[in-house]
């Protein structure tokens, strides 16, 4: 009798899903090379593990993995490795650009007192030194304003329940006075009345 069939799912026991792991990758890694054997195939099998680490199989046929994933780009007409290449040329490029950009504007911010300024320079540089605390000064007035608006609604909340707590207080003394009033009427009518 052959075994049952079990689910497919996750295993939740981390030592038993990591032996797991270990014995199907043999077992993955065994078949491939297999495959590739017996059926003269070329293979690559590239596997990565929960914690990121590479597992690669690569059939004896296939000269590197390079020359395999060229040949699939050939055969699929897709690009894997100029795409990459490309993005990163050209976050390099913006990212150059950008530091440029930021150090020719820290060099035109700083004066230095050997270097000689045309007058036009230094009226740019005071432009530019104005726009900035303009700047500076607006931001500083906008994180007051939002402080003030803040302290203003905790004091309108302290003093709604200030109220709230004096129409309470109100309350219960003039129902303390009405039991005390009461209370009296009805010992000074017990005393004309006679009794004790």
């Amino acid at each position: 009798m052959g075994r049952g069939r079990s689910e497919i799912k996750r295993i939740e026991n981390p030592t038993q899903r990591q032996s797991t792991f270990y014995k199907r990758r043999d077992g993955l890694f065994k078949k491939a090379r297999e495959l590739a054997v017996l059926c003269d195939a070329d293979l690559l099998l590239l596997l990565f593990s929960a914690s990121g680490k590479l597992y690669h199989f690569l059939s004896p046929t296939v000269p590197s993995v390079r020359e395999f994933v060229e040949r699939y780009e050939a055969t699929t007409h897709t690009k894997v490795w100029a795409d990459i290449r490309q993005e990163r040329r050209a976050e390099l490029e913006k990212v150059g650009s950008m530091c440029d950009l930021l150090e020719k504007q820290l060099r035109f911010m700083t004066v230095d007192d050997g270097e000689e300024y045309t007058v036009p320079s230094l009226e740019a540089l005071e432009h530019n030194l104005e726009a900035a605390m303009r700047k500076v000064r607006s931001e500083k007035d906008r994180k007051i304003g939002g402080e003030i608006c803040y302290l203003q609604n905790i004091i309108r909340g302290r003093q709604e329940e200030r109220y709230g707590l004096c129409d309470k207080i109100a309350h219960a003394e003039t129902l303390k006075d009405v039991e005390c009033g009461s209370t009296s009427l009805s010992n000074g009518l017990d005393l004309k009345l006679g009794f004790n």
